[in-house]
């Protein structure tokens, strides 16, 4: 039986432990409850493609405590992903980061073009960061079945993915259904950019915060 704890020091070693050795946790954010995992560890990646009957050509996004952490996993925010980043991380933004050749990431993707890329976002929630923190990053998805809805409660997490979870922890609800908003640097567009996902930072958000200050893209 799955274990399901409040965030202590003691779980939160707990849960660490179970990332370095190839587990798979549930974790609160800044949105709903997410299910998690090492984002070096194709194994893992695999339990949570299982756990949640999730189509495999759908991404992970990699889930980070701090922007330091991108070019640390040997990723980069091409401009003017860069300078989104910097007004709107923490929170509910997932820029598109490109992989360098000395990323070791199990869950990059290529695209038509042959480039690799790896999705980014950092949860605007203290208790998220906190866990990111003892844990390091996380390959993360939503803690639901692929198709159902997404757990605002650990017990709805427990409910949707049963003991193919080694460790929930219990951050109290989240928010709610609230989608991030996901960009890529696209040098062909007016802006530099492609919207492809837009969630709760709305577009013109986005374009505003490119040309602030009259600046420009500011490359």
């Amino acid at each position: 039986m799955s274990e399901v704890r409040a965030i202590t020091d003691e779980s939160l070693a707990q849960a660490a432990a179970i990332v370095r050795g190839g587990g798979v946790i549930v974790i609160p954010t800044d949105t709903v409850y997410g299910i998690a995992c090492d984002p070096r560890n194709a194994e893992a990646i695999q339990r949570i493609y299982q756990a949640k009957h999730r189509p495999q050509f759908k991404a992970l996004q990699v889930l980070l405590a701090s922007i330091d952490d991108i070019d640390s996993l040997g990723l980069d925010l091409p401009a003017p992903l860069n300078r989104l980043a910097a007004a709107f991380m923490p929170g509910a933004f997932s820029p598109i980061a490109l992989a360098r050749p000395d990323c070791t990431l199990a869950t990059v993707r290529k695209t038509p073009t042959g480039t690799m890329t790896q999705g980014v976002r950092i949860p605007n929630s203290t208790a998220s960061l906190r866990i990111l923190r003892a844990t390091g990053p996380l390959a993360a998805s939503s803690a639901n079945r692929s198709g159902g809805e997404s757990a605002q409660t650990v017990q709805e997490a427990v409910q949707a993915l049963g003991d193919s979870v080694d460790l929930y922890l219990d951050g109290g609800a989240t928010p709610g259904h609230v989608s991030s908003t996901v960009v890529e640097a696209d040098p062909h567009s007016r802006d530099g950019i492609a919207i492809l996902r837009e969630g709760v930072i709305g577009q013109n958000a986005i374009h505003q915060a490119l040309h602030i200050n009259g600046g420009g893209l500011g490359i």
